[in-house]
């Protein structure tokens, strides 16, 4: 286990976990049957009568109508990223977290949409936007090689906590495990290295210090930049991350070293943009892509002769049969514990937000959400206790929809065009690839 009493305080630690990552899996045949087999491109077929569970989703999802939207802001900026705060306070409401392309993150009342405060990573730029599990602590980690907390009930620019990294981290990525124990953080490649970082994030009362030295680092298992970092919904020594390597890594962080960490290594063979758990018990695993693919994994069958591979498709949007319109990229995931399905969303370039479901025979389209945003959505935040869902996009709008409700009217705001410093640190979704393939 990573060893939450030692602070180490140089750059060599990240020596002290060694990992054969790549060479184990040479040497070990079965580990390479099961973490880097070969793929195949999926079949996509659509069911002849939908289940009344999909029939039932289908509806909330059709039933959504915009109920807020929010106010306007003095610098338009793309929402990369929403998270809800998981302490629900009646007398106060609950609280939104929103990444902005500028480097900040915005906090709003979330039935009103306002913004009450906002927090900036100047002179970096935050990547990423979470809730603590307990409490209206929100974390974000920062180019400037440290992972920030603020209380998000207090206007305060000042961090509450500050988690610093090693010399010459650049932050990309990060997380919080379930009991808000450890915080796990992934860099830009530097001189080589690519890493995941670890902190104990508890307030111990006996150092009163806001700042906190890393507890370790993994080092030898990605080879690119680390893009996300995710960890079990309710196993707090379970994570996985995700790289441009194309490589996707699950690691037990109670096991003593990072090679002994290691569960196992799936390959998505292009750069991955979004990771999440699902499943009874979530037990698999699946990723997005910057290509728009998608992947789908089966932990369970790590130690049988099962396939590990669910779903592998190289490009959802070529072999997704749409119901109207088209697929412009992919946004995300969202597993529905309660119908034990998992649905991707994606969506147009006009705005338009699609459901797709998810099987082993492919991806089907569920419905569509048109008339909300005007230009490409960039974030969600999908309420299973309410049934509503919060959106971001390249508009600048923050939209809050509620099924059945009544629609307000407003009007659909024009696409932004922003400063190119901006674009370039934003994900761009690639249709150059896509447009080749299909003149051939």
């Amino acid at each position: 286990m990573l060893k939450e009493t030692h602070h180490f305080q140089t750059y060599l630690i990240l020596r002290v976990f060694p990992c054969r990552a790549y060479r184990l899996m040479e040497s070990d045949q079965k580990d390479t049957e099961a973490g880097l087999e070969s793929f195949s491109m999926a079949e996509i077929v659509i069911p002849l009568n939908a289940t009344p569970a999909m029939e039932k989703i289908e509806e909330q999802f059709a039933n959504l109508n915009i109920v807020r939207r929010s106010s306007g802001t003095k610098e338009p900026t793309y929402l990369l990223g929403i998270d809800t705060s998981k302490t629900a306070q009646a007398e106060k409401g609950s609280l939104v977290a929103v990444l902005c392309s500028n480097g900040s993150i915005r906090i709003y009342d979330k039935e009103r949409l306002n913004i009450l405060r906002e927090f900036s990573g100047y002179p970096g730029l935050l990547n990423g936007v979470k809730f603590a599990n307990s409490c209206d602590s929100v974390y974000s980690s920062c180019t400037d090689g440290t992972v920030k907390c603020w209380d998000a009930r207090v206007a305060s620019e000042k961090p509450v906590q500050l988690f610093k990294g090693y010399p010459s981290n650049i932050f990309i990525s990060f997380d919080i495990n379930c009991n808000n124990h450890v915080i796990c953080a992934g860099t830009e490649k530097v001189d080589d290295d690519a890493l995941l970082v670890f902190w104990d994030a508890r307030i111990n009362s006996q150092d009163l210090s806001s700042t906190k030295d890393p507890l370790g680092a993994y080092s030898e298992t990605h080879s690119d930049d680390i893009t996300q970092v995710c960890f079990h919904p309710s196993n707090p020594n379970m994570v996985v991350s995700g790289s441009t390597d194309g490589l996707v890594n699950v690691f037990d962080i109670s096991v003593d070293n990072e090679e002994d960490a290691l569960v196992t290594t799936c390959n998505s063979v292009s750069s991955v943009s979004y990771i999440g758990w699902s499943g009874k018990d979530y037990k698999q695993i699946y990723c997005m892509t910057h290509d728009e693919g998608f992947c789908w994994w089966d932990l369970n069958h790590l130690d049988t002769d099962e396939p590990i591979t669910r779903l592998n498709i190289q490009d959802v949007r070529e072999v997704i049969h749409m119901k109207e319109g088209t697929l412009d990229y992919l946004i995300g995931g969202l597993y529905h514990e309660k119908m034990d399905k998992l649905f991707v969303v994606g969506g147009t370039n006009t705005g338009i937000i699609h459901l797709m479901s998810c099987t082993t025979s492919g991806l089907t389209h569920v419905t569509s959400l048109p008339g909300g945003h005007a230009a490409t959505v960039r974030s969600f935040c999908w309420n299973l206790q309410d049934d509503s869902l919060l959106t971001g996009g390249e508009d600048a709008q923050l939209l809050l929809w509620k099924p059945g409700a009544i629609e307000k009217t407003f009007t659909k705001k024009d696409s932004m065009k922003v400063a190119s410093s901006v674009y370039q640190r934003v994900r761009v979704h690639s249709n150059d690839s896509y447009k080749r393939r299909k003149k051939q």
